[in-house]
């Protein structure tokens, strides 16, 4: 589950771009097309989207069940030129979430993220990185990039059972690497 912690700063991250690298294909952004659904061949994801905001406190909303992921509205669709970010549960209610392999990823994934435009943005993941939730690096996840970028949000670590909640976030950052018909 992507909690407050990881997210209570997402509308606060700069909007000063970081220096990063563009993706090695160089695959030029696409127009805004919000997205419909999300496939991970790797882990057997294959997920439709609802739309996420943040609640009263300035958090991400996370989805209310297990199933499916969520976009978060306030960041760039999937394949337009900054970080678009997805979040998902890793588990609900004893059973594994839309996100509970998220962590198995390797550099080099596809993500697939198909759009309402009918194309489908695909995605190389770069890196799968496990940050403690009190250390959240929100510019690293949310603030600007010159280029499309893709962030996957989940929990992850150890799970604290008197908080009910994980004291990690797993973040997949991956790359457009190209685009097709969805």
């Amino acid at each position: 589950m992507a909690t407050s912690s990881a997210t209570s700063t997402a509308a606060a991250a700069t909007t000063e771009a970081l220096p990063s690298v563009p993706p090695s294909d160089g695959v030029a952004p696409l127009p805004a097309s919000p997205p419909v659904r999300i496939r991970i061949p790797a882990i057997g994801v294959d997920s439709g989207l609802m739309d996420l905001g943040l609640d009263g406190a300035g958090s991400l909303e996370v989805p209310p069940d297990g199933f499916p992921a969520g976009w978060y509205t306030g960041a760039p669709t999937p394949g337009s030129l900054g970080p678009a970010i997805i979040a998902g549960h890793v588990d609900w209610a004893g059973s594994p979430g839309v996100f509970y392999s998220l962590r198995d990823l390797v550099a080099g994934d596809d993500i697939t993220v198909d759009r309402a435009d009918g194309t489908a943005a695909r995605f190389r993941v770069e890196s799968v990185q496990q940050f403690p939730k009190d250390a959240f690096p929100t510019d690293q996840v949310y603030a600007d990039i010159d280029h499309a970028g893709l962030r996957l949000i989940t929990c992850g670590g150890s799970f604290d059972r008197a908080a009910r909640s994980y004291r990690d976030n797993i973040v997949v950052f991956a790359d457009l690497a190209g685009v097709g018909p969805a």
